[in-house]
């Protein structure tokens, strides 16, 4: 292709991001904001918190749960994070581990110290209840873009803020949803707002994110509230104490770790 063809066949693709028009499909769009969304988020090496479960049942009734929560990063794969009970007594020293892989079923394992033993979530149950919260196992992991595909709905505000609205569906069918309709908000590259949709395709959860700080170039949620439409529970995460960019040896994050 000769350089007069190449410069006008540049022309007509600014023309085209200039005057607002895409030559994109929904579904192109939306993989290229999750991709930039992705890339903008690496880099993080490692993070530490300490964290509050809360637990509120239907009637309004609460119960709180103290943890610990470290995560790294590894390379060519997803995210590997441990969560450790702190408090009260019935679940100290229970601890998840999650290792996120970009393609296939994720590895958890939960150590529990009544029985001293350490028991690995198969992937069939990935969708049940965590600790008795409202987020499931699958909701624990890092978010990689190859577990979904992608489709852009559209720019909206929410609550003041610009996002992009972007419908993600799990490409793994033992998923316990059928898909996840996301607000990603334009400045800090990460959630403001989740509904899950159950296998049936009837809405079954709604996470708010909320109270963003920055750490470095990167922006974490200090609280993430998640309301089951179904069951009318909800729980909250919240995090104090974080730091980011922390270097933790990769061996903590082994399985066999888990035991005492």
């Amino acid at each position: 292709m000769n350089h007069i063809v190449r410069r006008t066949l540049l022309i007509a693709a600014l023309g085209l991001v200039t005057t607002g028009v895409s030559a994109e499909t929904p579904e192109q769009k939306g993989l290229a904001i999750a991709t930039k969304v992705d890339a903008f988020n690496d880099g993080y090496q490692g993070e530490t918190s300490t964290m509050e479960m809360t637990l509120i049942n239907a009637h309004g009734d609460r119960t709180t749960r103290k943890l610990t929560s470290e995560q790294i990063e590894t390379k060519g794969d997803g995210d590997r994070s441990r969560i450790e009970f702190e408090w009260p007594a019935d679940v100290k020293g229970t601890r998840m581990l999650t290792w996120t892989h970009k393609k296939g079923n994720d590895d958890q394992w939960l150590y529990l110290p009544a029985i001293k033993r350490v028991k690995r979530i198969s992937s069939g149950n990935k969708s049940g209840s965590f600790m008795g919260s409202e987020f499931a196992y699958e909701d624990l992991g890092s978010q990689e873009v190859e577990k979904y595909r992608h489709k852009f709905i559209a720019d909206e505000t929410l609550d003041g803020r610009a996002t992009w609205k972007i419908e993600r569906v799990p490409v793994d069918s033992e998923s316990g949803y059928s898909k996840l309709m996301t607000w990603i908000d334009k400045e800090y590259m990460a959630p403001l707002k989740v509904e899950y949709f159950d296998r049936k395709g009837e809405l079954l959860k709604t996470a708010t994110f909320s109270r963003y700080q920055k750490f470095g170039k990167w922006f974490r949620a200090e609280e993430i509230a998640m309301f089951n439409h179904q069951t009318k529970k909800k729980s909250i995460l919240t995090w104090k104490n974080r730091k980011v960019g922390v270097s933790l040896k990769a061996k903590k994050f082994e399985s066999d770790e888990l035991e005492d």
